[in-house]
C-alpha cells in the first residue's frame, strides 16, 4: 500500500488486507521486505516490549519513540500509529497535540478506540489532515470497564450498538476500522454494512483484513498463546535454542573460532 486510500480500494477490489503490529527499526526493515500491506505501532508495545501488564501503560513519549523507529526501518510504508491511554480524553487541543506529535515521529495515520464522546475530536483531526482508523469490540483501554479480555458483541443490544458505532466511524471520516474479539457473524455483519475496510483481530475472516503482533505469529513468548492467535514459527523455541548453543560453544573454547579472530 502507498495510502490510506488504498485501505477502500482493497476493500472494493475485495483484496484482503495484511497489517502487522511492529515497534522497533529491524522488525520494520523485515515488514518492508515482507508482502504484508502496512505496519500498525499499537500501544502493545508498552506489554510487549516494555513488560507492563496493560497498554494503558503506553504513553505518548514511548508512541513517539516507537513510530519513528519503524519509519526508519520502513521509509516507505503505511504506518499507523496508536493514540495512547486518555490521550483523546484531555480535550480536542490536546488530541491535536497528541496526533501531530505522531505524524511528525513518522505515522501515516493515527488509530483511535471507541467512538462515542469522541466524534468531534476525530471531526477535527481528519480536518486537520490527520486520517483516523477506528478501533471497536475489545478495545485494550477500556479492559477494566469491560470486565477484562472478553469477546465483545454477544447479545443483541451490544452487536447492534457496535455496528452503530462502526457506521458512525465511517460518517464522521474515518479510514478504516480494527474489529477485535468479535463474534465472527457479527464482524461480517458489519463489514456488509460499511463502505470503508474493517480489520479483524480475533473477529473471524470475513473481514476486509486481518492484524496481528509480530512477536505472536513468530512465536516469541511461549506465555502468550490466545485461541485467535496462529504461530507461524516457533520463534521462542529457536531463539532459546540458538542463545543456548553460543552459551555452550562459549563455555566449550569453541567460539571464538578463526575465522572469527580479528588479526
Amino acid at each position: 500500500m502507498k495510502s490510506i486510500l488504498d485501505f477502500t480500494r482493497a476493500k472494493r477490489e475485495e483484496k484482503p488486507i495484511v497489517l502487522i503490529a511492529a515497534y522497533d527499526a529491524l522488525m520494520a526493515r523485515l515488514l518492508a521486505a515482507s508482502e504484508v500491506d502496512a505496519i500498525l505501532v499499537g500501544d502493545s508495545a508498552a506489554m510487549v516490549v516494555h513488560g507492563f501488564p496493560s497498554t494503558v501503560h503506553a504513553t505518548v513519549e514511548m508512541m513517539c519513540l516507537h513510530t519513528a523507529a519503524v519509519r526508519r526501518g520502513a521509509p516507505k510504508m503505511v504506518v499507523i500509529a496508536d493514540m495512547p491511554f486518555l490521550s483523546v480524553r484531555h480535550g480536542r487541543d490536546e488530541a491535536v497535540r497528541v496526533a501531530g506529535a505522531l505524524m511528525q515521529a513518522g505515522a501515516t495515520a493515527v488509530k483511535i478506540e471507541g467512538v462515542t464522546g469522541h466524534e468531534d475530536i476525530i471531526i477535527h483531526l481528519i480536518g486537520s489532515g490527520i486520517p483516523v482508523m477506528g478501533h471497536l469490540g475489545l478495545t485494550p483501554q477500556s479492559v477494566n470497564q469491560l470486565g477484562g479480555h472478553r469477546l465483545q458483541g454477544r447479545t443483541p443490544e451490544a452487536a447492534e450498538r457496535l455496528k452503530s458505532e462502526a457506521l458512525a466511524l465511517e460518517k464522521l471520516g474515518a479510514f478504516s476500522v480494527v474489529l477485535e474479539c468479535v463474534p465472527e457473524a457479527l464482524a461480517a455483519d458489519i463489514t456488509r454494512s460499511l463502505a470503508i475496510s474493517t480489520i479483524g483481530i480475533g473477529a473471524g475472516v470475513k473481514t476486509d483484513g486481518q492484524v496481528l503482533v509480530l512477536t505472536d505469529l513468530l512465536g516469541l513468548d511461549a506465555a502468550f498463546h490466545p485461541k485467535f492467535v496462529r504461530r507461524y514459527l516457533a520463534g521462542h523455541e529457536a531463539m532459546l535454542g540458538a542463545v543456548n548453543a553460543f552459551a555452550g560453544d562459549v563455555r566449550a573454547g569453541k567460539f571464538p573460532g578463526g575465522e572469527e579472530v580479528l588479526a
